[in-house]
């Protein structure tokens, strides 16, 4: 059994921040909203905690403040200690002015940190993947399996028009024996869920000598350009998951959540996902107010009708308004008369009164943070 003082977590804030680039241009992936109340570096960092990690480190690359103000000291994920605990990580790299651009380059330019953790296995994670998975079961997978590096993959329908995926093969013992990265295709397939485990030492041959020979891309490089050298082995995640790699995608994981079976696989009570606590009220409905299918986060005021909607803290809605098949996020105002359908609103958003937006389901209109209309 491994010891959870012999593991560290690695969790990638940023990496996919050009998939999702209106929603990052002020903040890391890591820090966007979803759900109604939460953050996507929400789901890793928990699901590490769950697992036991207690020693994590998040890697960023830039617009980090408000990732640094969502998880402070790590005191909502009980990473608020004096062994282990959370450490946020900024651009650590030898080149390109601290920007890094792979995962071996990122890896590299912190090594002091993953060395001085002391370590025996390192499990790394992004921040596109809304899931909840028992890391546990994939240390033991991978210490049983004798891999060099695990790959937590999951089914999906993948199609190269509408997303970007790694796509696995893998024999009969889960051996991984074809990798294509970003492949022309469509239909169902094994995708990589951008998990890894590796062994400290097998992370150290691989980074070290890498770099030095100017590769940077540990899926590129590594996985795909020597999955015949090494023992690369995939671990299959059946529990619910969404990948979220453009708007469109981020929008569909968050309308999911409005289906009572993919919640109820996402949030469970013997492994929750912990974010930042607000004390905000409970919300307030006015007389006229109708609600249909939709989660409204603490802190909001309907008086409109909202119907298949995820509302976020401190949104108000105004009277006669009719809000359908949207994400509004926090302290969104929304005026009187109103019609608004599939339409994502960011931080801080003003609708002024009487306005009609409107987007569809495959193309939602997005509004900028902060933004008045």
């Amino acid at each position: 059994m491994i010891s959870k003082n012999k593991v560290l977590g690695l969790i990638f804030a940023s990496m996919h921040d050009n998939a999702v680039i209106d929603l990052t241009k002020k903040r890391t992936m890591g820090s966007i909203p979803f759900g109604g109340r939460y953050r996507l570096i929400d789901f890793p960092l928990s699901n590490m905690v769950n697992s036991k990690i207690t020693k994590v480190g998040v890697i960023t690359k830039s617009n980090y403040g408000s990732l640094l103000d969502h998880i402070g000291s790590g005191r909502e994920w009980d990473l608020s200690r004096k062994n282990g605990g959370l450490d946020l990580l900024p651009p650590f790299s030898h080149v390109d002015n601290g920007i890094y651009k792979g995962r071996l380059d990122a890896l590299s330019g912190l090594w002091e940190f993953i060395e001085h953790a002391s370590a025996e296995y390192v499990v790394m994670a992004d921040c596109d993947i809304v899931t909840t998975i028992d890391y546990k079961k994939v240390l033991e997978y991978h210490e049983e399996t004798k891999a060099d590096i695990t790959i937590v993959t999951g089914k999906t329908y993948y199609d190269s028009a509408k997303a970007h995926a790694m796509v696995v093969g893998a024999d009969e013992t889960g051996r991984v024996n074809d990798i294509m990265i970003n492949p022309q295709m469509s239909g169902e397939s094994n995708v990589c869920l951008n998990m890894f485990v590796v062994s400290y030492a097998f992370l150290k041959q691989i980074v070290l000598t890498n770099v030095s020979r100017g590769l940077y891309s540990l899926s590129k490089d590594i996985i795909q350009a020597c999955k015949d050298e090494y023992k690369i082995m995939a671990y299959e995640h059946k529990n619910y998951f969404s990948k979220i790699d453009n708007m469109i995608g981020y929008y569909e994981a968050n309308m999911a959540l409005l289906n009572t079976e993919n919640r109820n696989n996402l949030f469970n009570k013997i492994a929750p996902i912990y974010t930042k606590i607000r004390d905000n009220g409970p919300a307030k409905y006015g007389i006229e107010a109708s609600v249909k299918n939709s989660l409204i986060a603490d802190g909001c005021v309907i008086e409109g009708k909202v119907e298949n909607c995820i509302i976020f803290r401190g949104v108000k809605i105004g009277k006669d308004t009719v809000v359908k098949n949207s994400v509004l996020m926090q302290d969104t105002c929304v005026a009187d008369k109103c019609s608004i359908d599939s339409v994502i609103t960011d931080k801080n958003v003003e609708i002024g009164h009487g306005k009609v937006l409107t987007g569809s389901s495959s193309h939602p209109l997005y509004i900028g943070k902060g933004a008045k209309i």
